[in-house]
């Protein structure tokens, strides 16, 4: 439950409008209370692939970070949306010097990306960020059920493999 993370930033995979809605979405905003969602009113809308931050408020977290993923076609500029929602995020973790965040699954609910071409995109840029900056120091990702859990780690691990 990304809700329950005691970490600097987690990530909020978000809709364009920042107001709120299902899945993890939803259960940042009603766990956050409604401070988050009057801030996220002031700030408007996020472009797909873009992110912005807010205060945590009431979860653990220090700061949600809201990046809205792309909706799954199949085109080449998913993957590249895609990489945006993590590299963008990353960036504002260290523009306020972060030491450790936590991403969602983006953009594999409802949004319909593949589980499994989705973790590769979020491990690489993760990965690929990390090694040029000094924050966030610790990366985790926080998933729904066990299948994406074993995909995810079945991706690190191969990447482990490599390094």
């Amino acid at each position: 439950d990304i809700t329950q993370m005691a970490v600097d930033a987690i990530v909020n995979a978000a809709n364009n409008s920042l107001l709120g809605g299902g899945g993890v979405d939803g259960a940042i905003h009603r766990k956050a209370g409604p401070q988050l969602l009057a801030e996220c009113r002031s700030i408007g809308d996020c472009p797909t692939g873009e992110a912005r931050m807010t205060a945590g408020y009431d979860l653990p977290a220090r700061y949600v970070i809201h990046t809205v993923g792309p909706v799954y076609s199949g085109s080449p500029r998913d993957r590249e949306l895609l990489t945006g929602c993590y590299r963008s995020s990353l960036t504002l973790a260290a523009e306020k010097r972060l030491t450790s965040i936590a991403f969602p699954a983006i953009s594999c609910g409802a949004y319909g990306y593949p589980i499994s071409a989705a973790p590769a995109v979020a491990v690489d840029t993760c990965l690929a960020f990390l090694a040029t900056q000094p924050h966030p120091e610790d990366v985790f990702f926080v998933l729904f059920s066990e299948n994406n859990h074993q995909v995810y780690a079945e991706c690190l691990a191969r990447r482990s493999m490599r390094a």
